[in-house]
């Protein structure tokens, strides 16, 4: 059994931190961290896709939007090029047009959020999460786990890099680039972490808002499911 499942959802949620070197590059950055128990994974469906092609419908100009602006900041901040490694909300805007990804109902979900509200959202399996979460920049000797050619592979961020991290690894890279294989969704995630990243141009009001739509949205795809919610910002 994981620390993870011995501890409550607002127990863990309130181990997580935001590093101050984090701060230090964005003193605007906030992240609303959501734990879901209960879920019902499965394949994408009728209800996912409504999500789907109502963000579809609405989603806006990416090169016109400012807090993707400003994500394009943060990322040059600390040596990454957002053209090449896009905030993921960027990318996923930039392929709203021809159709989102259809992956699962658990990712449908939050990349809908993500596209409706204009924030980069993440989401992780709980239970293969390896202690409390962090925010932090990477020293280049962490491990990051994914998939090459079918086969897996370890790489190591850049030092200076920003990425979320667990006690084993590294979960995401460069912010919100990219997730590793080890804790990502699944059809059998029943207990996930969301993470929804946030600058300057979106207010706590928005984020909030986005927040509450992911959370209704997990909870009319899982009747029972029960969610948990922090707001985290750098630590001083």
């Amino acid at each position: 059994m994981s620390v993870n499942e011995t501890s409550t959802p607002e127990e863990w949620l309130a181990a997580a931190t935001v590093d101050p070197s984090v701060g230090a590059l964005r003193p605007d950055y906030r992240a609303l961290l959501v734990v879901a128990e209960g879920l019902r994974p499965g394949p994408s469906d009728a209800f996912s896709e409504e999500l789907l092609a109502e963000a579809e419908a609405k989603a806006c100009d990416p090169d016109q939007h400012p807090h993707i602006t400003e994500w394009h900041e943060a990322f040059r901040a600390f040596g990454a090029k957002p053209k090449r490694t896009r905030p993921s909300v960027d990318a996923l805007l930039r392929r709203a047009p021809e159709g989102l990804p259809r992956v699962d109902r658990l990712t449908d979900v939050y990349n809908a959020v993500s596209v409706a509200h204009v924030l980069p959202l993440g989401g992780e399996d709980l239970d293969l999460y390896v202690g409390p979460a962090r925010l932090t920049r990477a020293d280049g000797s962490e491990t990051f786990a994914l998939m090459s050619g079918g086969e897996p592979v370890t790489e190591n961020p850049r030092a200076g890099e920003v990425v979320w991290r667990d006690d084993e690894g590294v979960t995401c890279r460069r912010w919100n680039w990219r997730q590793c294989v080890r804790t990502r969704l699944s059809q059998d995630t029943t207990r996930a972490f969301f993470v929804l990243d946030a600058l300057g141009a979106l207010d706590d009001t928005a984020v909030d808002e986005a927040g509450r739509a992911l959370t209704a949205a997990l909870v009319a795809s899982s009747p029972g499911a029960t969610t948990a919610t922090r707001l985290v910002r750098p630590s001083a």
